[in-house]
């Protein structure tokens, strides 16, 4: 398959999670659109912080879109599909599973409103 975004999974990706999804139901008939196809439509929106409707039309309609998107949130599919990507990623590269260090960014760490050298000069008395 060929990725027509930036945003589309590749071929090692989709092998990873494909078997995570439901399969079609028996009762019904065949699927409109290919799962992946939905994926990556949902990995569209959420990589180009597009609404739903302004999907491009290579991808299923935006309504079937988002109600898979909804369907598998609900259903908490998407947390089952992070969970075994953060368990599988490293130990495809070597590592061990659970991470061993952690990072904080002082940079994102926002101070209270009564933070600074000035509040902090005022406690000590």
């Amino acid at each position: 398959m060929d990725k027509k975004y930036p945003s589309d999974m590749s071929d090692k990706e989709w092998e990873i999670i494909k078997d995570e999804f439901p399969r079609r139901k028996k009762t019904g008939g065949p699927r409109r659109y290919e799962i992946r196809e939905v994926v990556n439509a949902v990995f569209y929106t959420s990589r180009g912080g597009c609404s739903w409707p302004m999907l491009p039309n290579d991808f299923p309609p935006w309504k079937s879109v988002y109600g898979y998107f909804r369907e598998w949130k609900t259903s908490g599919l998407w947390q089952r599909i992070h969970e075994k990507l953060r368990q599988e990623v490293p130990e495809q590269a070597g590592r061990h599973q659970e991470p061993s260090a952690g990072i904080i960014d002082s940079q994102s760490v926002k101070p209270t409103e009564k933070g600074g050298p000035k509040a902090m000069m005022q406690a000590k008395k």
